[in-house]
């Protein structure tokens, strides 16, 4: 079967790189599938989730908070902002940094602000996304 290596990683360090046999990734002008021998391809990544579906076994699930995508035909780089495993979401966590978002959008503060609560906002809203449909799927 072939393959493509895949390596995600962020400012936090590495989360995963491994074999895959197709990757789903969020990027800037909606989602996208890699296979083996893609197109080379540079583009931003939105936040959202990542899917790896390895060789064998499960398929795997990650968060980006946005970054960058790099394709070459035998391996994906993604440099994420932020980067964690779909386990590791806190939904507490992110169901608070949407109500922060929400709360510094309502005081229409400056331009800077209000575009650091528009991406906070972003990212929040991915997560809890992800985190309901993965507990669809788990369901």
């Amino acid at each position: 079967m072939d393959t493509i290596h895949v390596d995600i990683v962020s400012a936090e360090g590495e989360i995963f790189s491994g074999p895959a046999r197709m990757v789903f990734l969020p990027a800037s002008q909606g989602e996208i599938g890699v296979t083996p021998r893609h197109a080379p391809l540079l583009t931003l990544l939105k936040p959202g989730e990542v899917r790896v579906q390895p060789p064998e076994g499960e398929e795997q699930f990650f968060f980006v908070g946005g970054g960058a995508l790099e394709v070459q035909p035998k391996k994906v780089t993604v440099l994420a902002d932020t980067a964690a495993r779909a386990k590791d979401l806190d939904e507490a966590a992110a169901l608070a940094a949407r109500q922060r978002a929400e709360e510094a959008l309502a005081g229409q503060y400056d331009k800077i602000t209000q575009a650091e609560a528009l991406a906070e906002l972003a990212r929040a809203a991915a997560q809890l996304k992800m985190i309901e449909r993965l507990r669809k799927i788990k369901g």
